[in-house]
């Protein structure tokens, strides 16, 4: 019972702390609440997040305020088609002492930090992209057979355009399943583009102040994972994500329009991110509807349309509706 009392406690304070966190980050980041919702999502399960969404949306302002409001060592890496995994990674040199002896002296690339961003990670080859499928699943970097850990916490919050624009490479399937979210960042309203204009491009703009410490995030994340999940939830995701592969029975009905569903990490991913919603709204156990609304941002990147889906004009955000509403009987937030 103490225990119970205890989590109750921690997460009803960490829920005033990311309610501070939040009020912050929308100073800089006007009007897009819900993004800004799914990426703390992200970060209070651990995971990355795939930003998409058209150049001059303010993907890299929110990156840039996340890493002062979360008061994490941040490093910025601009992709392009000759960037290297070396230029990613770092690499070893050989350096000559003073007394004429040689050794090897390891530099650290960008990705040594605790918030990385990769701003536009779809302009740099495959090679060069996958050079962060270690980083993101392990949280350690292997260069010239020496296992090298990164920091605590690691996140990797990655910008993207779309695919259809000139110069853009399809990112591979492994790498997507590593991001736990994908974010659709959409042009703003009317009157938030209004509240954008007047807001920088004054003589000063509202800065974002730091909420949390790195070993405060993790604290955090650990609080999130002791948040009980009701077995109706549970067997929701399940019903979902199952409902969702055209090889299950419970997809069947799907075998003509998708080329594969997603597996047991979106499960995962779900379960976590239902939980991260629910203390984001100051609650203490998430619900079906959690799922509902996070159905979208974790399944998108992790399923892929077939040839005759596309030509009929279907899409995956439609899809997943559909299922949403077949297998939970409910409406999935857009």
């Amino acid at each position: 019972m103490a225990e119970g009392t205890e989590l109750v406690a921690r997460i009803e304070e960490l829920g005033g702390r990311l309610g501070e966190a939040k009020a912050s980050i929308n100073r800089r980041f006007i009007g897009q609440e819900r993004v800004v919702d799914l990426v703390l999502a992200a970060m209070l399960c651990g995971g990355h997040a795939l930003l998409v969404g058209l150049p001059g949306l303010g993907k890299t302002r929110l990156v840039d305020t996340l890493s002062t409001v979360m008061g994490l060592k941040g490093n910025r890496i601009q992709f392009t088609p000759d960037l290297m995994p070396a230029d990613i990674l770092g690499s070893e040199v050989l350096e000559t002492a003073a007394d004429g002896t040689r050794a090897f002296r390891f530099i650290e690339g960008p990705v040594f930090c605790q918030l990385l961003m990769a701003d536009e990670i779809n302009r740099a080859s495959p090679r060069t992209q996958s050079a962060l499928l270690q980083a993101m699943q392990e949280r350690e970097v292997t260069i010239a057979g020496q296992h090298r850990p990164l920091g605590r916490p690691f996140h990797v919050l990655a910008t993207q355009n779309p695919i259809e624009q000139e110069g853009t490479y399809p990112l591979p399937e492994a790498q997507l399943d590593r991001f736990l979210v994908q974010v659709d960042v959409d042009y703003p309203t009317r009157a938030t583009e209004r509240d954008i204009l007047i807001a920088t491009t004054g003589a000063e703009e509202a800065e974002a102040h730091q909420v949390f410490s790195a070993d405060e995030l993790i604290a955090a994340q650990g609080v999130l994972r002791r948040m009980p999940v009701g077995d109706q939830v549970v067997e929701a995701i399940l019903d979902l994500v199952r409902g969702c592969r055209p090889g299950e029975p419970e997809g069947r009905e799907l075998a003509d329009s998708l080329s594969w569903g997603p597996g047991p990490r979106a499960a995962q991913a779900l379960m976590l991110t239902v939980r991260a919603r629910a203390l984001l709204d100051g609650r203490l156990a998430p619900s079906v509807a959690d799922v509902a609304a996070m159905a979208r941002p974790v399944l998108t990147h992790r399923m892929a349309l077939s040839f005759a889906a596309r030509a009929r004009g279907e899409s995956l955000a439609g899809i997943i509706d559909r299922t949403v509403g077949r297998t939970l009987g409910l409406e999935a937030a857009a």
